[in-house]
Formats: structure tokens, C-alpha cells, sequence
């Protein structure tokens, strides 16, 4: 049995995925699998990604926020989160069909914007510090040999993940289970890959 795409855990929204996939496929667009969903790419920048949620079929613009969107279909799924990325939502594959002309000047703009070097730049986070997670490396010689193998990206998945606890208890437990974990040389979420 084929393994369903992450991005759409929901088989009715199958034939509507599949639509907008050929949409996007009439664009100057490479198709790739990211993060286990269709991601559609120009000069290897994510331009695109389709994807079929409980109650809507949907195909989000990385660089969504610098649209001009004067139709007004883009949303911002997760406000206060996300900073660029912005969704078009669809209740049906009729309402797909019905936008197909709309939809791909939407992407055309958005590879328009690429061209010409127009996107938002990630903010740099902040550096996270575990006081419990630094006593258990100057503890552990051989936790600590393990933790510098990771990238600094893997390293702060697991220090947000225990500095994410409110309360001392908790941040100590989930010291414990990670522990193994990078022991073994795996990243935090490395399962979900």
C-alpha cells in the first residue's frame, strides 16, 4: 500500500491535490517532495507546496506575504507564526477548476518575485540556553560527545524542546527520554522524517 502524503492524510482531497498538481505543472515549476508533500521549485527556492487538510484542499506561496493579492484568497494559516508563507484555500475541485486562470497568475507573480530576488529573509533566532541541559553535558563526557556531532540547528530542537517546560519537573523528564535519543545519534524529530 502506498504511504499517504503527509501533507494530505485525508483520501477526498486525492483528486483535488492531483489538480492543482497539474495546475502547477503548466508553470515553469520543477516538482520535488519536501517534508512529504509536493513542493514546486524554481532555480531550487521553494515556490510552491499543495497539500489536503480536514476541511479544505490547499496550495500555499512560500513568499505569499509579497503577493499583491488583489483577489484577496491568501490567508495566513498560523498568524504570528508565519511571516511570508500565506495559504489559498478550496472547498472543492470545482472551485479549483473555476480559479485554474487566477491560480496560475498567482504562481506566475510568485516566480516573478523570484527572478527578481524579492522575498523575506528569516529572522535569526535567538540563542537558547538550558542550565539543566549544560550540568548534564559537564556531567556526561560521553552525552557531550554526542551533542557536538549535532548541527546547531539539531542542537536547539532539543534545547527549545526541554526549555519549552514550565515547570523544573517537567524539563528534567524530558531530559531523560532525550537523552537516549541523542545518545543514538538521532535528532529530535528525526522519526518524523
Amino acid at each position: 500500500m502506498e504511504e499517504r502524503n503527509q501533507w494530505n492524510k485525508d483520501p477526498k482531497w486525492d483528486n483535488a491535490i492531483e489538480l492543482l498538481k497539474q495546475i502547477a505543472a503548466k508553470a515553469p515549476l520543477v516538482e520535488t517532495v519536501k517534508w512529504g508533500g509536493p513542493v514546486f521549485t524554481f532555480n531550487n527556492k521553494n515556490v510552491i507546496g499543495i497539500g489536503g487538510f480536514k476541511n479544505y484542499a490547499g496550495i500555499w506561496f512560500y513568499q505569499g506575504a509579497l503577493l499583491k493579492d488583489s483577489h484577496g484568497k491568501l490567508v495566513n494559516a498560523n498568524e504570528g507564526v508565519t511571516k511570508a508563507l500565506r495559504q489559498w484555500r478550496f472547498s472543492s475541485e470545482d472551485e479549483i477548476r473555476e480559479n485554474e486562470k487566477l491560480i496560475l497568475s498567482y504562481i506566475q507573480e510568485a516566480i516573478d518575485n523570484e527572478v527578481a530576488g524579492i522575498s523575506m529573509k528569516p529572522e535569526k533566532k535567538a540563542a537558547v540556553h538550558s542550565a539543566i541541559m549544560e550540568k548534564e553535558l559537564a556531567d556526561n563526557a560521553s552525552l557531550a560527545a554526542a551533542f557536538a556531532k549535532f548541527s546547531p540547528s539539531k542542537q536547539r530542537e532539543f534545547l527549545e524542546h526541554i526549555e519549552s517546560a514550565k515547570r523544573e519537573e517537567t524539563k528534567i523528564a524530558r531530559l531523560e527520554k532525550i537523552r537516549p535519543i541523542i545518545l543514538e545519534g538521532k535528532g529530535l524529530y528525526d522519526k518524523y522524517k
